[in-house]
């Protein structure tokens, strides 16, 4: 066996055991903490005790999409890393969630009686709103990576801006949809478990199948265009995905950050550059970053609930300050 490919063996088998790890304590930590017989009986249904059942409705749901959105976030920073050929780009650096987050706090704001259902295609809309806009600023004169980075962080603030003279004006819930943007898996459901499963699942699998041609466009437009690569086609491809993944992700969780910036950069550092190889295990540890993040979140204000957005950012800040002092070059 090729060194390259035990090595990929083991970051998989060594990914899905922390992922375990993660689901576990994320389904036994809490307010209380839940025995092992309950937790089973919580999801296999073999328990109709309380704490079975705390696990079934509540923990067992949010575990899930804790995994779905961790997953979704990281392919698709991986495949806007690849696609701009900058180790900066991400859906919160380049203005995506923060897109998706202004249209679902409006659609909130305008229509208090819409389902998460319905929400989520404002939080696509915003998000290939926010992320076109990026791209349209950045365009003028060349775009470069640096102008793409500084682009999509004007944005992401402006954009931000909105969002937060919506909220000031507009008093009713306002501390849910602070809590909300803070970005933070608690309070989900069944429901949300199956919306993403349709969304962040159609993404990830379109992403999948076109791994070979990320591969290849992460080598630059030039070398992708002597291969044969339809580059304007596969850009509308990846936009796609891209809305799809975050823009759902958005309207279950709000705008969490970083998981798509870190996760691509570990990935490659442990598997290659072949995307074949590095969106599933991006999908993989994403979903265990997540995870993790949403366990530790819940001793920050212990027995109250924090918002899983603000571990990402204290993982994530001074990953991001690393890269921008290292160019980006980590790969």
């Amino acid at each position: 066996m090729k060194k390259s490919n035990c090595k990929i063996i083991i970051t998989v088998l060594a990914g899905l055991l922390l992922l375990t790890a993660s689901v576990y304590f994320s389904l036994s930590i809490g307010a209380y903490t839940v025995s092992m017989s309950d937790l089973i009986g919580g999801v296999t249904g073999g328990s109709s005790t309380e704490a079975a059942e705390v696990v079934r409705t509540l923990r067992l749901p949010r575990a899930l999409v804790a995994v779905l959105i961790g997953a979704g976030l990281a392919v698709a920073g991986a495949i806007m890393q690849a696609m701009t050929n900058n180790p900066l780009a991400s859906p919160q650096i380049f203005g995506v969630n923060a897109g998706g987050s202004l249209l679902v706090v409006l659609a909130v704001v305008l229509f208090p009686d819409f389902s998460p259902s319905e929400i989520v295609y404002f939080a696509f809309i915003g998000a290939a709103l926010g992320g076109g806009l990026v791209f349209f600023t950045a365009s003028s004169g060349g775009m470069t990576p640096v102008k793409l980075a500084l682009a999509g962080i004007t944005i992401h603030m402006f954009l931000t801006s909105l969002i937060e003279s919506v909220v000031i004006f507009n008093e009713t819930s306002t501390e849910d949809v602070l809590f909300w943007l803070a970005g933070g898996v608690d309070g989900t459901d069944w429901g949300d478990v199956q919306l993403l499963l349709v969304w962040v699942g159609s993404g990830l699998a379109a992403a999948m199948l076109l791994s070979p041609s990320f591969t290849i466009m992460s080598l630059g437009e030039e070398v992708a265009r002597g291969l044969g690569q339809r580059v304007v086609w596969m850009r509308m491809a990846a936009s796609l995905i891209v809305v799809l993944l975050a823009g759902a992700a958005v309207s279950i969780a709000g705008p969490i950050g970083f998981v798509g910036l870190i996760i691509p950069h570990i990935a490659r550092k442990l598997v290659g550059t072949d995307y074949k190889i590095v969106l599933p295990v991006c999908a993989l540890f994403g979903g265990i970053l997540l995870s993790v993040s949403d366990v530790l979140s819940r001793f920050i204000a212990f027995p109250a609930e924090s918002p899983v957005g603000i571990v990402t950012a204290l993982i994530g800040a001074p990953f991001f300050l690393y890269l921008a002092q290292k160019g980006g070059q980590t790969t």
